[in-house]
């Protein structure tokens, strides 16, 4: 017993000592001057101190309002708020035109929506414009010295000013044996694959120079492209088309797509388009490995082809001098223009899907505006060019024989008597292609392949969620299932995608027009009917909805009755003239048997 009360009055003094240390919302104006507290504290002063800190931090806020603006020194900002962005740099970033909403919006939570929508889709504009400030990289030219061409440097030269990263992205591949050779890089621009006429096929990661694979098919390739990703390729041989993993071996023979020459690939659409000898233009799905559509163009041996990336539209240019463009929608060509006296030799589209660049036989280099269909400019090569390229950054690549030309400002008007680069190969060019997110330029000759550096071609900066260079396995399989999910219907292709999100406006006005003289009334005129509110029970759903119904009724009567009354004054208008002219009129001679 002694025990207990000395260890609960030692409980006690202790406690009396070691209190918990007071919080700053605690601590009263007394304390603050330097004059004694008491330790008793009475309850009403625990819940004042309990709800000081709330008032302290409203105090704060107001403070840090009013303080908006201004310095410590007490001086104000000469610039409060945002910086402003520039129009221009907005344009850069904006996708299509915004939603007009109407005012008269009848519909509540559809107007929210688009409201919040547009909003949302604002503050990314300006988020990714302001942004734009911070990306690590930028696009140079090159430049040079006082009464220096640019055309004039040689390859080596640069490869031997630069760093030895960059000058090592300049190399030849000496392949004689079974050129000449087609080119294509992935969409990361990591990975290079090439296929020679004689059947050699290789894959090769091009900036490490690792040798993926390498087969040889044993029969003629007219040309070789690249899938959704880097695991798979699709090759066009002499007979069928093959589709081949990234370790060579063979997945698929498809032999529905026979005498293929040239192919392109649409990544959002996960459509392979395959032009054939026969004048065939197919659409194959790889996704599920299903012919989407095939149209007969009816205009011979299809050998040119590009695809517009701003729509998906494929490009097809004819021995004719014309140029048909084709959705898998449609048997008949969405446009056909006459834009060379001879045949189409080449022919490629800028990303931003807005010009278009073709040469034909007549030795003449076009530039064309997709949107108006309209020549802008045209020039003169002394050679022609048998094939062409355009780069993310807008330079164009020329091919002449064994002559590559680069030019800058092609769609801008300026000269072309001198080119911006030039480089000479070992044979004749068969293929040329820009690497995307670098500046290299690759071509495909009869004695191999050659990789040209050319400043200023790649985009600097690239878009990690949509196509990520450095990406790893796991990463680019976690793209591939979210590709296959956002992946684009066939159904959608046109030659305006902004089409999608607008109203068809006519087509709403003729079904409102035929509504109206079904019903004999205007539903959309007058204002919807709301019920009163009553109380006991008597504005329960179904009781509203009867007294809707009721009203509904009652107006549609009314209306009828209208028009036919107004339909049966009509009708005895008519007969009334009629009988004026019958009376009023010429009499004949049988009229005076007239009773």
């Amino acid at each position: 017993l002694l025990y207990i009360v000395f260890y609960g009055v030692s409980r006690l003094i202790l406690r009396s000592y070691l209190k918990p240390p007071k919080r700053y919302w605690e601590v009263n104006a007394g304390e603050e001057n330097g004059e004694a507290e008491n330790t008793d504290v009475s309850p009403n002063q625990d819940n004042i101190s309990k709800e000081q800190p709330d008032k302290i931090r409203d105090e704060r806020r107001q403070k840090k309002k009013r303080s908006h603006g201004s310095f410590i020194s007490g001086k104000k900002d000469p610039f409060p708020g945002e910086a402003p962005i520039p129009n221009e740099q907005l344009k850069k970033f904006q996708r299509g035109e915004k939603f007009q909403v109407v005012i008269a919006f009848r519909l509540g939570k559809v107007k929210e929506t688009i409201l919040r929508s547009e909003a949302a889709s604002d503050l990314a504009l300006k988020q990714a414009a302001r942004y734009d400030l911070l990306l690590p990289e930028e696009s140079g030219f090159l430049e040079g010295d006082d009464d220096e061409d640019t055309c004039t440097i040689l390859q080596e030269d640069i490869a031997d000013a630069v760093d030895i990263t960059s000058g090592a992205k300049y190399f030849n591949l000496h392949l004689t044996q079974f050129g000449p050779y087609r080119l294509d890089y992935s969409r990361t621009g990591r990975h290079l694959l090439l296929g020679g006429k004689r059947g050699h096929v290789s894959c090769i990661e091009w900036q490490t120079k690792n040798l993926t694979c390498e087969i040889n098919v044993m029969e003629t390739i007219h040309d070789v492209k690249w899938l959704h990703s880097e695991a798979m390729f699709a090759v066009a041989q002499k007979q069928w088309l093959y589709i081949y993993d990234s370790k060579g071996i063979e997945l698929h023979c498809i032999k529905k797509f026979n005498n293929v020459l040239r192919m392109q690939f649409l990544p959002y659409h996960f459509l392979l388009a395959t032009a054939s000898a026969t004048g065939f233009l197919q659409y194959l799905d790889v996704s599920v490995g299903k012919e989407v559509s095939a149209i007969g163009t009816k205009l011979g041996r299809l050998d040119v082809m590009a695809q517009n990336p701003h729509n998906a539209i494929v490009h097809l240019g004819h021995p004719n001098g014309t140029v048909s463009l084709w959705s898998p929608n449609q048997r008949e060509p969405l446009v056909k223009m006459l834009c060379h006296r001879g045949g189409v030799r080449s022919l490629t589209v800028d990303r931003s899907g807005t010009y278009m660049v073709t040469s034909g036989l007549d030795r003449k280099l076009k530039v064309y505006d997709i949107r108006a269909f309209k020549a802008l400019h045209s020039y003169f090569l002394p050679a022609g060019a048998s094939c062409l390229s355009l780069s993310q950054r807008g330079l164009l690549s020329a091919a002449t024989g064994d002559v590559v030309q680069v030019y800058r400002d092609v769609w801008g008007g300026g000269s072309m008597s001198k080119p911006y680069m030039a480089h000479r190969v070992r044979g004749a060019v068969w293929g040329v292609d820009y690497c995307p997110f670098e500046d290299v330029l690759g071509i495909g000759h009869e004695a191999g392949f050659t990789s040209m550096i050319v400043p200023g071609a790649g985009e600097p900066n690239f878009d990690a969620l949509d196509m990520n260079p450095y990406r790893s396995t796991k990463q680019r399989q976690e793209w591939e299932v979210k590709a296959l999910l956002d992946k684009v219907q066939p159904e959608l292709i046109g030659l305006d995608p902004g089409l999608l999100s607008k109203v068809d406006q006519a087509t709403f006005e003729q079904k409102h027009k035929e509504r109206v003289e079904a019903l004999g009334y205007d539903p959309l005129a007058t204002e919807k009917f709301k019920p009163r509110l009553k109380k006991r029970g008597r504005s329960s759903a179904g009781a509203v909805e009867r007294r809707k119904k009721k009203v509904a009724h009652e107006d549609q009567k009314d209306t009828i009755r209208k028009t036919v009354e107004e339909r049966m004054e009509r009708e005895n208008e008519r007969k009334v003239k009629a009988q004026e002219q019958a009376e009023h009129g010429t009499r004949t001679a049988l009229d005076r048997f007239k009773k």
